[in-house]
C-alpha cells in the first residue's frame, strides 16, 4: 500500500520506512501520509518510535502541512487511527483525506502471521491518495 502511494505521488513522494526517517527529511517535507499496521489496538511500534523521537523537536515546525493516513487492520484499526491524529493534531497538521483504514480480518495467529493479500481496489485507492496529495500541493490546494 505505501508503494501504491509513493507511486502515485511521483516525483514528489519519499518512501521511508519508520526506522528510516530523519528529522531533516520530515522537516523538508510539504505533506505526509502515514501508513501503519494496527498491532494489538495501537500503531505499530516502530512508528511510535518514529514519533516519539521526532515530535518535540518537530514542535511548531511543520504546522499547516496536509497529512493522510492509512491503516493495516487485522479487524479494527481505530485505536491505531486514533493514536495517530491525536499527534498529527499537536503537530497542527491538516488533514485533506479521508481516513483509510484497511481490513484484512486476521483473527487467527496463523492468519495474523501470514502475508496478506491488499485487493486491487485498496492499491487503486493508495495510488490516488498520492497523486491527490501531490496535486494538492503543486496546485497550492494544500
Amino acid at each position: 500500500m505505501a508503494q501504491a502511494v509513493a507511486k502515485g505521488a511521483g516525483e514528489c513522494g519519499l518512501l521511508r520506512r519508520a526506522d528510516d526517517v530523519t528529522l531533516d527529511e520530515v522537516k523538508a517535507a510539504a505533506g505526509f501520509v502515514f501508513l501503519c499496521p494496527e498491532n494489538l489496538a495501537s500503531m505499530s511500534g516502530l512508528m511510535k518510535e518514529m514519533f516519539d523521537s521526532l515530535y518535540y523537536p518537530l514542535l511548531g515546525k511543520i504546522e499547516g502541512r496536509p497529512y493522510a493516513s492509512i491503516i493495516a487492520a487485522g479487524s479494527d484499526g481505530t485505536g491505531a487511527q486514533a493514536q495517530l491524529d491525536r499527534i498529527a493534531k499537536g503537530w497542527r497538521l491538516k488533514r485533506v483525506a479521508e481516513e483509510m483504514i484497511v481490513n484484512f480480518d486476521a483473527q487467527t495467529p496463523e492468519a495474523i502471521l501470514d502475508k496478506k493479500h491488499v485487493p486491487e481496489n485498496v492499491i487503486k485507492k493508495c495510488r490516488d491518495l498520492g497523486a491527490g496529495l501531490a496535486e494538492g500541493m503543486r496546485s497550492g490546494i494544500f
